[in-house]
């Protein structure tokens, strides 16, 4: 067999090989991972899918929902590569920024009644400042080390100690559906979370026949509303998939739109997800305070005081975070 005979058969072989590269790159670029987390904060996501508004807009596109316990976990899989979207707290995702993650903040999605809920013995004893009772012995649930809840307790801890590191190691990482089981069966504390889970925990009872309370508000740690869950696209997507990211974010504002302008029908889809009552879901997301906005808020506030508490370099604005403007509070 002669040089040109060997030419000659490699070619089908070839082709095949070529027609397999190309047909595996167009579905990777046709495809993105969208990564989220637990609890009522993220419902829009549940509704876009239900009603498919990500597809219509892309009818061609695969896409994947992934859902990971914290930030740490979503920022691992942004840096291998693996998520393109995401839907966290903004202080943890300012603290990946300020430490060169390539992402931006392209919207917000939720405002939730979020708290720290303590057993009635600990309840009990504090005073109308709300932190009195609760001590560094305590073990206090939360997501993770720079969550949200995080620095809400250390923003509360600053203002009435003038310490806001004085729970820093008390902190138990724990995402909430387990937070809340170890705060039901007396092994944490306190849980610092977010509806549904503190709903739940407030019309719970422990082993022992005791209750639970919210003892510190996000909102008065704060001082105001803020938003809880913001949504995040990766530097690599934004560049890459402008077209894709404006379907996504039309397809966020349908889904809030659909939550706010046809409660009950939304409840009636969210039963499935969330394994609860359609009828509890309602008074849930029709609450005040459980809010579903695209608008981002507090964002400056959270940057001024992690500035001053050393959470972030001091270097990094809300300019240098967001795709688009915002309004703060």
């Amino acid at each position: 067999m002669n040089r040109n005979s060997v030419s000659r058969a490699s070619v089908p072989v070839l082709l095949i090989l070529i027609t397999i590269f190309f047909s595996s790159s167009c579905s990777r670029e046709k495809s993105v991972t969208i990564a989220e987390q637990y609890g009522l904060a993220y419902a829009p996501l549940q509704i876009m899918r239900a009603q498919g508004y990500f597809e219509q807009s892309a009818p061609e596109l695969e896409i994947n929902w992934i859902k990971l316990g914290n930030t740490a976990a979503i920022r691992e899989a942004v840096v291998a590569g693996e998520v393109d979207l995401g839907f966290m707290g903004l202080p943890p995702f300012l603290i990946g920024a300020d430490h060169g993650m390539d992402w931006k903040l392209i919207a917000g999605l939720s405002i939730c009644p979020v708290g720290l809920v303590a057993g009635d013995a600990i309840a009990e004893g504090r005073d109308s400042s709300g932190l009195d009772a609760v001590n560094p012995s305590h073990r206090i649930a939360l997501p993770q080390p720079g969550s949200i809840q995080h620095i809400l307790l250390s923003m509360a801890a600053e203002r009435e100690y003038g310490d806001a590191a004085r729970f820093d190691d008390s902190l138990v990482t724990m995402k909430h559906p387990d937070g809340m089981t170890a705060l039901l069966s007396g092994a944490v504390d306190a849980h610092f979370t977010s509806p549904p889970y503190i709903f739940l925990e407030n019309d719970a009872e422990a082993v022992d026949g005791s209750g639970f309370q919210t003892v510190l508000s996000g909102f008065d740690a704060f001082g105001g509303e803020f938003t809880f869950i913001g949504a995040m696209a990766a530097g690599g997507f934004i560049e890459d998939d402008a077209e894709l990211l404006e379907a996504f974010l039309q397809a966020i504002e349908q889904s809030v739109d659909f939550i706010n302008n046809s409660p009950e029908e939304a409840a009636g889809l969210l039963s499935a997800s969330y394994d609860m009552p359609a009828g509890q879901i309602l008074s849930y997301i029709s609450r005040e305070d459980m809010k579903y906005t695209t608008e981002i808020f507090g964002l400056e506030r959270f940057i001024e005081f992690m500035n001053e508490q050393g959470y972030l370099s001091g270097e990094i604005t809300s300019a240098d975070v967001t795709l688009r403007g915002y309004r703060a509070q």
